[in-house]
Parts: C-alpha cells; structure tokens; sequence
C-alpha cells in the first residue's frame, strides 16, 4: 500500500516534530518553511514534564536532554530575593529529569536534524500560496509556481498562520493579553540549576539552558500594546527591572546590547465553530471536558508547576455520561 503523502506547512517546533513522528510510522512527508535562513529566536524554553514524555515518544529524548539542562524542582523566591520555596517536579519518564530549560537553537537543531534523518524532506524559503481540498486530496500551489497533490495538509505556521487565514478566512486575528514578555540570555552562576521564580509586581525568571548559559523572562504589563524601538529595548528591559531583588539587578545591569533583547506581546486566539477532538487512546470522540484550574496563563492553572503559596482547601469532581443522540 502506498504511503500517505503529507505537507507540513512551517519548520518550527510543531511542524518538525510532526514530521519525525510521521516519518516514523511510514508516511511520506514533505516540509515548507517561509524563512529562507532556517532561523530562530536566540534565547530559550522551558520544557515540562509532559514534553519529556511526549520527546521520549519520538525516540529522541538523549540527545535532547544532552542539547539542555535538567531539572527536578524550582525554586520559588519572595519579592525581596529571600528563597521561599522549593517545589519538586513530577517526573514522567524513569531516569531523565522531570524539566528541561533548552536554547530554542539547540532544539531546533536536534529537531531538524532528526526529522531530515527520519525522511523529511525539508523545503526552505517557500510558502503554500493556495489550498485546493477536494475530499479525496489537497492540491497545494507553492510560491515558487511548483504544485503537488497530498493526502494531508497540517497548518503548523505559528500564531499569524497563513494556512489558518486560508482555511478560515472570517476567523478573528491574534489580539494582545495586556502582558507582555522580555527575554535576555546570560552565562550561567553555579548557583542556578533550577527554574528560579520570583515572586512580585512582575514575574521574573531565571531558567538554565546548559552548563554554560541561562535565560531571563521578565512578564510585564504594557497598556496599549507599545511597539518598542528596536534600540531603546536594552534601556527599557532595564527600567521594567527597577527595584528588582538584588540578584537580579546584577544581571540587570549586564543588559546593554539591544539585539540581544527579544520582546514579545503575549496574543491569544481562540477559533470558533466546531471542535473535533479524538481521545486517541481509544481512537473515539471526547465526550466532556472537567475544566480543573483557572489563572492568568497555564504555569498558574497547572496544579504540579504553581509558583509561590498554593492551599488545596477543596476539590470536588462530578462527571456525568452524555447520552448520544
């Protein structure tokens, strides 16, 4: 039986860990990504217990862990930099670390390399320009005139998505949080081998990536949603620091290169109209849905990685079977 052949629309993150995990099960897979450099931000991600699992499903979970930096707790500090806390991680995978702080360059490293290895063929500088879906296939005209015929088309082109516009033309645009986020890497103190948190008007992290390096993230309020000056973003990751714990105005005071600040509105997008979701352990609808946690964004919400004082004082769950038909 032929292969099924299937289109990745965008090389980052989503899309290359789609193509491994197809690629290993057989299926023909091609990927298109916009930027002709193959580029990424500079600095870094935290990844949780549950992208452990989900790496060491894709079978390459050591050469992951050897591109970061492990850790199985974090370390919860008070506005004035006084150590409040440290809260374990639950592990999901014997043996390996429950997080991993990761340079986005070094995942996307170990990510290109394996899906190219695994099969995919890899296709820079190039959009999708136009989806035909007829029911039995997708006919996809690319933007350097060439055209191909798929069995499958995945929309993996981030949150400004040209493939969702497509589809889902009516579908409302990103619109912005209140929140945003600055990112700045530094070499990393001995002292650091956790994700430090601290607590305050802001939020303020350290997050180590490798023996040698760390990044912060300071989360702010910007009314209006601001377009910074590309060369006052130094100055002004630096002012959000003002009256920060004294460890991190150490650091703030390394903060002088602009290019080395990333700044970056938080979004968010909700897509209306119908959902179909599987539960693909036993390959049939989802039939409820128990919303558990409520917060500003989902490191609050989730129960296991919450920053600070958390009190259980009371949990109910009551669920009911939905009648078909």
């Amino acid at each position: 039986m032929k292969a099924a052949k299937i289109l990745i629309i965008g090389g980052g993150i989503g899309g290359l860990t789609s193509a491994i995990a197809l690629c290993q099960r057989g299926f023909d897979v091609d990927v298109i990504e916009r930027d002709p450099d193959w580029s990424v931000y500079g600095v870094g991600i935290i990844q949780q217990s549950n992208v452990v699992r989900a790496v060491a499903a894709l079978g390459i979970l050591d050469d992951y862990v050897d591109a970061g930096f492990g850790f199985d707790h974090v370390d919860v500090f008070l506005p004035d930099g006084r150590h409040a806390a440290k809260v374990p991680a639950l592990k999901l995978v014997a043996g390996y670390p429950a997080n991993l702080g990761i340079g986005r360059r070094a995942l996307h490293t170990v990510l290109g390399q394996r899906a190219q290895a695994e099969g995919a063929r890899i296709r820079l500088g190039l959009v999708a320009n136009a989806l035909h879906d007829d029911g039995a296939g997708v006919d996809v005209t690319f933007s350097d005139t060439s055209s191909g015929r798929y069995d499958l088309v995945i929309g993996a082109d981030g949150l400004y998505s040209t493939t969702r516009r497509m589809i889902f033309p009516e579908a409302a645009a990103p619109a912005f949080t209140g929140q945003s986020v600055w990112r700045h890497n530094f070499e990393r103190p001995e002292s650091v081998t956790s994700l430090c948190a601290y607590d305050g008007p802001i939020g303020i992290g350290l997050v180590p990536l490798s023996k040698s390096l760390m990044y912060m993230y300071v989360t702010t309020p910007e009314p209006g949603n601001p377009r910074h000056p590309h060369d006052q973003l130094a100055s002004l990751m630096r002012q959000r620091l003002a009256g920060a714990p004294p460890q991190i105005a150490r650091l703030a005071e390394q903060i002088t290169d602009n290019d080395e600040v990333v700044y970056k509105p938080l979004e968010w997008l909700f897509l209306e109209g119908a959902w179909h979701t599987m539960d693909a352990r036993h390959n049939r609808p989802r039939i409820g849905r128990i919303l558990m946690a409520r917060g500003r964004d989902a490191t609050d919400a989730a129960i296991s990685t919450a920053f600070g004082t958390a009190n259980l004082l009371k949990f109910h769950v009551i669920t009911e079977e939905v009648l078909q038909g």
